[in-house]
């Protein structure tokens, strides 16, 4: 057998020492006979992180970079500059490896091809207790995984989620890798480049991941934001004309009264500010937090509110 990886985990990581290490645990349990290596970017880190990627700590050898802060897209740059294999798979620092992830990516690229993106799903870990906000995200890439699964759509250049993906190296090099100047949505941008250079996307559902996410509420709110803003930029882009009926059919998606909500806010930057703090004051209330219905409605008019404005 060669003693040279099958695939290169790029692992981008920022003040996440503990939780680093228990998905390094992960990747260490593997069930793989194949060599793989895993590229561990530490960007900008100050909680000991970079400490432990020097010590004999990491329970498995990795090659451990230390970086500036230059944020999700520098950080995975990097670790695709070093990567040895011909394979990455992407793997998030709050993304819990199943023991079977690895064999299901490599797997699915020889079942789909050289030209292939392949993503994993990343399911709720019955041990995490989510916030109500990260809750309602991972609800919301449940419905994209049960409607993949069902065949109502393939997969594409939208869930391209780097938390746990994979493709060939040379594709990510001949793209010219992320864009740095993108902090969200970095992955969906080289998403449509690699879609426009003929690569297809292909959802593996045997490639699991559990996702421990944690973000305070203020971070999730800006993230819709910068969402809505991105895809206008994108859609900006020569030949990505399209992306505009992509974000109206989001609109039209939304319930009625959402909807409204979402009129009102846009025409005025007053009623955007009232209906946001009414919106939060609701959610604030203990009793609104146990009814998933009622929280999922309100968060989902806080992050419609901010995706269109």
């Amino acid at each position: 057998m060669s003693s040279s990886p099958v695939l290169t985990v790029v692992m981008p990581t920022f003040n996440r020492r503990e939780r680093l290490d228990q998905v390094l645990r992960s990747l260490a349990a593997q069930d793989l006979d194949e060599p793989f290596e895993v590229v561990v970017v530490s960007d900008g880190s100050t909680d000991g992180t970079n400490e432990y990627l020097r010590s004999s700590d990491p329970p498995l050898d990795i090659v451990g970079v230390v970086q500036d802060n230059q944020g999700p897209a520098g950080a995975r740059n990097t670790g695709v500059e070093r990567a040895s294999a011909d394979l990455v798979v992407f793997v998030d620092d709050d993304v819990v490896a199943d023991s079977g992830l690895l064999r299901a990516h490599l797997d699915a690229h020889e079942r789909h091809g050289p030209d292939a993106v392949v993503i994993g799903p990343m399911l709720d870990p019955d041990d995490h207790d989510m916030s109500p906000w990260i809750a309602w995200e991972q609800t919301m890439l449940a419905k994209q995984y049960e409607a993949m699964l069902r065949g109502d759509y393939d997969a594409t250049a939208r869930q391209f989620y780097t938390g746990n993906s994979s493709l060939r190296t040379r594709h990510l090099r001949d793209a010219g890798g992320f864009d740095p100047t993108f902090r969200r949505a970095e992955d969906i941008e080289l998403a449509y480049r690699l879609s426009e250079k003929g690569l297809t996307f292909h959802f593996e559902p045997d490639a699991v991941g559990l996702h421990y996410a944690e973000r305070p509420y203020e971070s999730w709110r800006n993230t819709a934001y910068v969402y809505g803003r991105n895809d206008i930029v994108f859609a900006r882009a020569p030949g990505r004309e399209w992306l505009y009926g992509f974000v109206a059919d989001v609109y039209w998606r939304h319930h009625p009264s959402i909807r409204l909500i979402v009129d009102r806010s846009v025409a005025s930057p007053r009623w955007r500010t009232s209906l946001t703090r009414v919106f939060e004051r609701l959610l604030r209330l203990e009793r609104l937090q146990r009814t998933d219905r009622a929280a999922r409605y309100l968060l989902s008019g806080v992050y419609a509110i901010e995706y269109h404005n």
